[in-house]
C-alpha cells in the first residue's frame, strides 16, 4: 500500500536505491539521493549517473561507478568498523554503515539539523528468495519480479542484493534511536503496516 507521496513536496526528503521508479509517481524530486551498496550502485550506475535535480550523497569507494558530477557530494563511508554499530555525529569527517541504506540517511539527517525525522516506506520485512533466484552466499541475483519493494522492477529479474539480514538492521535502528534520545531528536515511523516497531508510529496523513 502507497501513501500520496506528493505531499513531501517542498519537504526536506531523502530518497534512496530505487526511488527513482517513483519519481513520476512523486510528482518531484527528493531533497537528496543516497545509495551506498556496491551491488545497487553497480547495477544502477546509468539511472543514478543519469539524476539531475536532487544532491546525490555517494560513498567515495563506489567513485569507480557513480561519476562526479555537479550534483554528487562524496562521502568518507566506513564499512569495516570495530564496535558495530556506531553513529555519527560528524557526517563532515566519516559516517557509519549499519546493514541498511535507511542507517546512513539517519546519519545525514540529523547533519542536516533535522529534529524531527519520519520514516517512510521502513517494511523492515522481506520475503525469501524464490526458487528461481540465483543464491551466491550473501549475493541474491533476482530472476522473477520484487516482492519486496514499491515497484516489481526495484529488484526484478537480472538485478542483484543483498541478504537484507534484518537482524542486524534491528541493531543499527536501536543505536539511532539511543543516539536521538540522547541528543533530543524525535523519529517516528509514518510507514504503512511493516514490521518496523523500534520507532514510535505515527499515521502519515497526520503529518498533514
Amino acid at each position: 500500500r502507497l501513501v500520496n507521496m506528493q505531499l513531501l513536496k517542498g519537504e526536506l526528503t531523502i530518497g534512496c536505491n530505487g526511488i527513482f521508479l517513483m519519481f513520476e509517481d512523486m510528482g518531484c524530486l527528493p531533497t537528496f539521493y543516497t545509495v551506498e551498496d556496491k551491488l545497487v550502485a553497480e547495477d544502477r550506475a546509468e539511472n543514478i549517473n543519469s539524476m539531475r535535480g536532487t544532491t546525490k550523497i555517494i560513498p567515495s569507494d563506489l567513485k569507480y561507478c557513480i561519476k562526479p558530477d555537479a550534483d554528487t557530494i562524496y562521502i568518507n563511508f566506513l564499512r569495516l568498523y570495530t564496535g558495530f554499530p556506531k553513529f555519527s555525529d560528524s557526517f563532515e569527517s566519516h559516517v557509519y554503515w549499519g546493514g541498511t541504506v535507511t542507517f546512513l540517511n539517519m546519519q545525514l539527517a540529523y547533519y542536516l539539523g533535522s529534529r524531527e525525522i519520519y520514516l517512510i516506506g521502513a517494511d523492515h520485512t522481506y520475503k525469501k528468495p524464490t526458487a528461481s533466484d540465483k543464491i551466491d552466499k550473501f549475493v541474491i541475483t533476482s530472476r522473477s519480479p520484487d516482492p519486496n519493494h514499491f515497484h516489481p522492477d526495484y529488484f526484478g529479474p537480472g538485478f542483484r542484493y543483498h541478504d537484507p539480514m534484518v537482524d542486524r538492521m534491528e541493531q543499527a535502528y536501536v543505536k539511532a534511536k539511543e543516539f536521538f534520545d540522547t541528543n533530543d531528536v524525535a523519529i517516528y515511523n509514518a510507514t504503512v503496516g511493516g514490521k518496523l516497531e523500534v520507532f514510535d508510529r505515527i499515521d502519515f496523513n497526520y503529518l498533514f
